[in-house]
């Protein structure tokens, strides 16, 4: 049965939340306030504003940036001029940060870009940038993504800057203000993910009432023939509007673009914040649900004796037909900040979730696939929970040395989790990828039981230090990790795996502005953590034996620009990984921490208005993967799988200048070959992607309304996008069609 946390664990946790709503530093500004629909010369760009932007006259002026000190962390940047991305987004513990200021690189994607690219995944928002790919394929139950060629798996979503508070499967986006990405590892800002993420953080900010009431209702219909229903009502109150809640609500259902596979979707949110003048405080709380029948999609494992991929089949093909699933999340976290002084501050967060899930959607295989597209298929019914706590406290205080000037940060985290499972596989039968045949269901594996739980515990110091009036800044810091993890057999709750071990994490950061123009120079070295292994082989010399948490490092560099209305990055980087490896050069096996994958490349980022009426946001991405130590040497040299060379996201916004209201989009997606396994005997072939769209801003009986038009994939090519691990490849989405009307009341 589901061991749940502890009556009285949940009583405190509950507790704590209900206190924290006067702790916390709500977002002064969301897609509404700030709408980047502003040139330089302080023009209002008529379509870069939602509907509701454009009713209030296209006469809103884009804010200045807030110059952000320890004292007002969390406030939310405000939007860069085009309005698809923000100035800055948050670090981890040194909070919101400039994106000049900013020693690394980061992409903050706003709701407006979100609402008007028609973005209903987390996957639908990221597919603009060029260091982000798929690890699942498209449509699929669980979205994973790579980052800078490393996995960031859906359990490791920040939330408002936690760990572990995220939904999983799909993250709807209706409920978001931003969508943050920080390229690269992270473990001194944010502590260590529970599943281990390396190639970067995806941190999710939620909605927060705006200064001017809000009730926006949208319909929305995506092929094949899914109709969707969202409401988004925000208010203020109080005296000084101290006090506000914003509401989301969505209903979507109908059939998808997969043969026979037919999607409901369920989300209610409630934002609550307060903004005193020494207080500030919020609470989020969400429940999503989403059930797929008839069906889902797969991912591929060739046969290791294949040397030429076999061609993609069309993405509507559906291997598992009749197959059902379900996955319910709800969570709730508070967040607060008091000002104990002009130079002081506190903070802390507390949330938990819980995630369940139940059918036919994990392990969703086909497996050995020959040449012809033949593979012994099976079903696996899947049952499990997870639930989990997370939450974090520090101090940020501010002081003067001399010409130096300090912003310290203390933080601590902790992050505690629970996970059930049970699964049941049928029987083994033929199949085709192309042609799949009727499938066998596995049977109901029964009720989960806890087969995993972890503590993660850590405690980080920082200093940035400010010299000649904010022309250089120093970060310095380190972090104390300490992970304790144990592994529970199913049937008889017997540990079956314990690990308990820490590591420190330091981490240096450089900003120097050399010049009058506005250019940074940066340049950092960080480090990510992973839990070690423990190696389970009977038959090992150290059997038994338990790694340390394995370390990733990072060394990065690079320039951005900020010409007034548009802004690049460019940045070079490299990154190794550890691994564990089995050296069998003598007759006893030993394992050994000696495996290290390593990743070097370079990043070219754009965004903001080239003129009045063109915008741009994209990048470029080369990397080179290597596998530098591999068990005998094996593969040493080869290229790491899922790692191409080249990824490419452009795309570009024009305002018709003759019709007033009208804007057109387009943009591309590349990704060079890559191979998809670790010996490089499989290879699959570039791809890229056209999108289109359209959206009209108009009024009807005096009501905004915002008309939108997408379609993704416009030459419906099928296409294998890319890898989920050594062996399996993903498959892109076919064409697919997304309509919307919004309109403000």
């Amino acid at each position: 049965m589901k061991n749940n946390l502890s009556l009285a664990r949940k009583r405190l946790l509950y507790a704590l939340i209900g206190s924290s709503l006067f702790w916390h530093t709500p977002a002064i500004a969301s897609a509404e306030d700030t709408a980047g629909a502003v040139t330089a010369t302080g023009q209002t760009d008529p379509q870069a504003a939602s509907a509701a932007e454009t009713t209030a006259g296209k006469r809103e002026f884009t804010l200045e940036m807030i110059e952000v000190t320890a004292m007002r962390s969390r406030d939310l940047p405000s939007v860069y001029a085009g309005g698809q991305v923000a100035r800055g987004a948050r670090l981890g513990l040194l909070g919101n940060v400039d994106i000049m200021n900013a020693p690394f690189s980061i992409t903050s994607y706003t709701a407006q870009m979100i609402e008007n690219r028609q973005a209903r995944t987390i996957s639908e928002v990221l597919s603009n940038d060029a260091s982000v790919r798929d690890a699942t394929s498209n449509g699929h139950t669980i979205e994973n993504f790579r980052i800078r060629g490393f996995t960031v798996n859906s359990y490791d979503l920040g939330f408002d800057g936690m760990f572990g508070l995220a939904p999983i499967s799909h993250v709807p986006t209706e409920f978001l203000e931003r969508v943050e990405l920080l390229r690269g590892p992270s473990a001194l800002l944010y502590g260590m993910p529970p599943n281990g993420s390396l190639g970067g953080t995806i941190n999710l900010v939620p909605k927060r009432a705006a200064e001017e009431p809000l009730t926006r209702f949208t319909m929305d219909y995506t092929s094949d023939s899914q109709l969707g229903a969202h409401l988004d009502i925000g208010r203020r109150f109080g005296q000084n509007n101290e006090w506000g809640i914003r509401v989301n609500g969505v209903y979507r259902d109908g059939d998808t673009d997969i043969s026979g596979q037919s999607k409901k979707r369920e989300l209610g949110a409630v934002g609550l914040d307060y903004r005193g003048e020494r207080w500030r405080a919020s609470l989020d709380a969400y429940y999503s649900k989403e059930n797929s029948s008839g069906g889902t999609l797969a991912d591929y494992y060739f046969n290791t004796d294949i040397t030429s991929v076999p061609s993609a089949p069309d993405p509507s093909t559906n291997l598992f037909a009749g197959t059902w699933g379900w996955i319910e999340n709800k969570g709730v976290a508070a967040r607060g900040e008091y000002d104990i002084n002009d130079k002081l501050t506190a903070y802390a967060g507390l949330g938990t979730a819980n995630y369940d899930f139940s059918g036919y959607m994990m392990s969703t295989h086909a497996k050995g696939i020959d040449a012809l597209g033949n593979y012994s298929a099976v079903t696996t019914y899947t049952t499990g929970y997870t639930d989990i706590v997370s939450a974090e406290a520090g101090l940020r205080g501010r002081f003067q040395t001399g010409a130096v000037s300090h912003q310290v940060v203390l933080s601590a985290t902790s992050l505690s989790l629970e996970r059930g499972q049970v699964f049941k596989e049928g029987a083994a039968y033929p199949s085709n990828i192309y042609n799949p045949a009727t499938l066998v269901f596995a049977a109901d594996p029964g009720s989960p039981s806890k087969v995993a739980e972890s503590d993660l515990t850590g405690v980080a110091l920082t200093d940035t230090l400010s010299f000649s009036q904010d022309k250089y800044r120093l970060t310095l810091g380190v972090r104390n990790q300490r992970v304790n993890t144990k592994n529970f057999n199913s049937s008889t709750g017997a540990i079956t795996a314990r690990y308990d071990k820490s590591a420190v994490t330091p981490a240096i950061a450089l900003v120097v502005k050399p010049w009058a123009a506005p250019v940074s120079l940066y340049a950092n070295y960080i480090e990510g953590l992973s839990s070690g292994s423990t190696v389970t082989d009977t038959t090992a010399s150290n059997y038994g034996h338990v790694f340390a948490p394995f370390k990733t490092k990072q060394i990065e560099t690079g320039v951005k620009w900020d010409a007034g209305d548009y802004a690049h990055t460019l940045s070079l980087f490299q990154i190794t990984r550890p691994s564990v490896i089995a050296d069998r050069s003598t007759s006893v096996t030993t394992y050994k921490q000696d495996g290290e994958q390593r990743n070097r490349g370079v990043e070219w980022n754009v965004f903001g208005q080239i003129n009045r009426d063109w915008r741009i946001l994209g990048g470029v991405s080369f990397l080179r993967g290597v596998t530098t130590h591999t068990a005998n040497g094996t593969y040493d040299g080869n290229t790491a799988f899922g790692t191409p060379k080249w990824q490419s996201n452009l795309g570009f916004e024009w305002d018709a200048p003759n019709v007033s209201g009208l804007t057109l989009s387009t943009r591309a997606v590349y990704t060079g070959p890559q191979y998809s396994n670790s010996a490089n005997t499989m290879q699959i072939p570039s791809w890229i992607r056209y999108d289109v769209g359209a959206r009209y801003v108009t009024k009807v009986n005096g009501q905004p309304v915002a008309f939108r038009f997408t379609v993704e994939n416009v030459l419906d090519k099928n296409y294998w996008s890319g890898c989920f691990s050594d062996g399996y490849l993903t498959l892109g989405s076919g064409r697919t069609f997304k309509l919307s009307t919004t309109i403000d009341l």
